[in-house]
């Protein structure tokens, strides 16, 4: 089995059947299994898969494991030579998996690998980015993106002037579609499941880079995602997760010392974000506008009332249900 291609599903009925339509029909050349890990869908996605995928093979959770723990899953009945994580609001271009595995093998030094993602609209989806520091972040918060352009140091949350439009190294790529050596993704134990929703690829790429491989990109190979299918339901729930998942990375590669730093970064990060969305729900109010200003407002709370290191270490912290009625 050349590739195995683990795909997450929880309620992705309404795109996955798209996803699985686009790797059967573009991929011509390799031997290729399809595994789908459900966390515990309703909407019908296990039976209808089975009716209209009998090739696919389904790793039944029960339960919402999250993005981690439930891909583990999935990782955990694959037999391939590499391993691809991909989610079900995807597309496949025809004749990428093909190229990407030929692009592989060429490439002994690296553990995994990364493509061009594109917007709905053709547009690059920047899915390939430079490791989460203290620095970077508040080079991102404050706006200086255009820092990157000039100096490494001013590097931000993402490769500034670089459109995923030439081969290269990257420090991580988004977890949406990344492909990796199946025997060094075991090695490493797949995901750290600590991690519930963000951050688990860029722990899981950091490690790459730790056991002494490189990742690589090319943009010869391409999907498109769409995004946002679970978050859109739960925007506030799924903004405090993010946070969460930077806490226990941060804690976990920088200690408590940067947890701390963590949090100071993001009230600063949140805090201007909020007062854009405040100004321009004055200037022109739209629902759009009204519902991210209140999850700004709500993330600044939350933070505000944490203390990284405890929740990290004992998970004490406000549930999401206590914050403020108005903000959520």
């Amino acid at each position: 089995m050349k590739l195995s291609i683990v795909i997450i599903c929880w309620n992705d009925w309404k795109v996955i059947e798209n996803c699985l339509r686009s790797i059967l029909n573009g991929t011509h050349q390799i031997q290729y299994e399809v595994i789908v890990s459900d966390n515990g869908s309703t909407d019908g996605s296990v039976e209808k898969i089975r009716a209209q995928f009998p090739s696919v093979r389904i790793v039944e959770n029960r339960a919402n494991l999250g993005f981690a723990k439930g891909n583990n899953a999935g990782i955990r009945e694959a037999s391939g030579e590499y391993v691809l994580i991909l989610n079900p609001d995807t597309i496949v271009h025809d004749g990428s998996l093909d190229r990407w595995i030929e692009f592989a093998d060429r490439h002994p030094e690296a553990g995994a690998f990364g493509c061009r993602v594109q917007n709905p609209d053709g547009t690059y989806q920047r899915s390939a980015r430079p490791f989460p520091t203290i620095s970077r972040y508040v080079v991102t918060g404050l706006g200086l993106r255009v820092l990157g352009r000039f100096s490494h140091l001013g590097l931000s949350d993402e490769y500034e002037g670089w459109n995923g439009d030439t081969e290269r190294e990257i420090d991580w790529q988004s977890g949406c579609c990344v492909m990796l050596r199946g025997d060094v993704l075991r090695k490493l134990s797949g995901f750290d499941e600590q991690f519930f929703y963000q951050f688990e690829e860029v722990d899981l790429c950091r490690r790459v880079w730790s056991a002494g491989f490189c990742i690589r990109f090319t943009p010869q190979v391409s999907i498109t995602h769409l995004g946002g299918q679970s978050v859109g339901r739960f925007p506030v729930r799924f903004a405090i997760e993010v946070c969460r998942n930077g806490y226990r990375y941060f804690y976990k590669h920088y200690g408590a010392r940067g947890a701390r730093q963590y949090r100071r970064t993001m009230l600063m990060k949140l805090r201007i974000r909020q007062l854009g969305y405040g100004i321009a729900n004055m200037v022109r109010p739209s629902e759009a506008v009204e519902g991210r200003l209140k999850m700004y407002r709500a993330s600044v709370q939350w933070n505000r009332q944490l203390d990284p290191v405890r929740f990290v270490e004992h998970g004490v912290e406000q549930p999401v249900e206590q914050v403020s009625p108005q903000t959520t």
